[in-house]
């Protein structure tokens, strides 16, 4: 990469809570973050924001009328972003882009307005504005009165990271400075989770880790879907304030067998990690925060393809996805904070039921992971 690429904020809400001390003190916590919810018509596991942010985000659609319309996935990025800017040191004088994604956007707000339409024959004014994907940075460059661009945009569940490469290439062409780039999800809804359902990969497990993601011997998909928003600050050069940098980015697709396919040793995977590993001795890699949604398929051809790429000199694999489920969109930044504060805390967090991995050497560099359906791949390695 020709510039170095400084990372000087990273926020999320999700059910690990709002603030990094919270999020990684629930990232020791052996449990997963998984509550039970009534939804598609039976109890259903589900990764809900913590108590505390519930609180804020009614907080934030109450102090404004114009945000009590709003859909959940605008209101946990526009948290996340007061956040993300004040932590950076941005301020009002400071132009700077907005792109935050996500999958499937105002889910819950479209699903009540087209029950309404189909129950009275008559729709709301507000349904359509504060349904189109749009609406998560243009609310969030509202909230921040930020004067840069503003781009939404939907890859499914690799959103997050490609706001992330979008951020890069803005930075890098020398057309912004700073970019906030992120995602956010708030699928906890009874049509979304019939899909998964209606695709077979949604987990029936009751045990203590019913999302088995890493778990290369299952038997059954074990996806658990869970809300939450994660952002974070781009900013050109070697900042002094940086949490971390970006020293590389890959990205890659495969051609299609079937709507949500990919190949059996994870062709894209392959070309997204060795992309973004173009400049890296492969043994300065100490560790791998993969996408590992917890299905049978996904789990694996990821699997296979970091031991194609990496051969016999594998670093330490994890993923978040056994404790918060998947949040689709905005996962991959999620995953991003995950690898920032294992090396900032210079600890390796696990999957406590896969193959135990001993850390050997200090965390400095994280490879992160993240594909949405049909292969479309994105790696992002982070360094401190």
């Amino acid at each position: 990469m020709s510039q170095i690429i400084s990372i000087t904020a990273i926020t999320s809400i999700s059910s690990l809570g709002n603030s990094s001390d919270t999020v990684w003190k629930n990232y020791l916590w052996e449990n997963p973050c998984f509550s039970i919810q009534f939804l598609d018509h039976q109890n259903t596991a589900v990764a809900a924001l913590d108590e505390d942010s519930k609180t804020e985000v009614e907080a934030l659609r109450q102090s404004d009328i114009k945000y009590k319309s709003l859909d959940k996935s605008v209101l946990f990025a526009m948290a996340a972003s007061r956040k993300a800017i004040e932590k950076a040191g941005w301020n009002d004088k400071d132009i700077f882009g907005i792109n935050i994604g996500s999958s499937r956007g105002a889910t819950d707000l479209f699903e009540k307005h087209f029950q309404e339409y189909l129950e009275s024959g008559k729709v709301q004014t507000l349904a359509s504005p504060t349904t189109t994907l749009g609406n998560i940075s243009s609310w969030v460059g509202h909230d921040l009165q930020s004067s840069g661009p503003e781009i939404s945009h939907s890859i499914t569940c690799s959103t997050a990271l490609h706001a992330v490469l979008n951020g890069v290439a803005w930075l890098r062409s020398g057309m912004a400075d700073k970019f906030l780039v992120g995602g956010s999800e708030a699928p906890l809804t009874d049509f979304t989770i019939g899909q998964m359902r209606a695709l077979k990969i949604y987990s029936k497990s009751d045990e203590k880790y019913p999302n088995r993601a890493l778990d290369l011997d299952k038997k059954q998909n074990t996806m658990i879907l869970g809300e939450g928003a994660g952002v974070c600050c781009l900013e050109i050069g070697k900042k002094e304030n940086a949490l971390a940098f970006i020293e590389g980015i890959g990205y890659a697709t495969e051609i299609l067998e079937h709507n949500i396919s990919i190949s059996a040793e994870a062709d894209c995977f392959q070309k997204s990690m060795k992309m973004a590993l173009a400049n890296t001795d492969l043994s300065e890699v100490d560790a791998i925060v993969m996408h590992a949604p917890g299905t049978i398929k996904g789990d694996l051809t990821e699997y296979k393809a970091i031991e194609k790429v990496f051969s016999g000199n594998m670093p330490l694999l994890t993923t978040n996805k056994w404790k918060i489920g998947h949040t689709f969109g905005a996962s991959g930044i999620l995953s991003m904070e995950m690898a920032i504060l294992m090396m900032q805390h210079n600890q390796f967090i696990g999957v406590p039921f896969a193959e135990a991995q001993r850390q050997t050497k200090p965390i400095r560099k994280v490879l992160v992971n993240a594909v949405g359906f049909g292969g479309n791949a994105v790696s992002v390695l982070l360094s401190i």
